[in-house]
């Protein structure tokens, strides 16, 4: 198995372990373990960096470790790994959940610059 494969399956396993932890309420092991599957994902993504002509995995690892930024609460992190997935060839729907990410992280700062308090329970969706 490659390192990055490695370290990939390393923190699927640690993101799987926080997640149990947090259902039994140890949310001190479910951050350490959090933070743990992060930094795993994280050197995973950084491995592949300069390979553009390995997508989906190279936009999948750092869509993966943006996400597991965001549970951390490392927002500038998630923010950087964003766009360096989105630097890349990512397909189109990798390219449209990182977007999605990026506007998940910083909607409520966007509104709140402008006065406009955004409230999540009172947004309608149409269709």
């Amino acid at each position: 198995m490659s390192q990055i494969q490695e370290l990939h399956q390393q923190a699927m396993d640690l993101a799987e372990m926080a997640q149990v932890a947090k259902l039994r309420s140890n949310l001190d092991l479910a951050s350490q373990l959090s933070r743990q599957a992060f930094e795993k994902e994280r050197l995973a993504a950084e491995l592949i960096a300069d390979n553009f002509a390995a997508e989906p995995t190279r936009s999948i690892l750092y869509r993966s470790a943006a996400t597991l930024a965001i549970d951390c609460g490392e927002i500038h992190s998630a923010e950087h790994l964003i766009a360096v997935a989105l630097s890349g060839n990512p397909p189109i729907e990798i390219a449209e959940e990182l977007k999605d990410l990026f506007v998940q992280i910083n909607i409520h700062k966007y509104f709140a610059r402008r006065g406009v308090v955004f409230d999540e329970a009172k947004l309608q969706i149409f269709t």
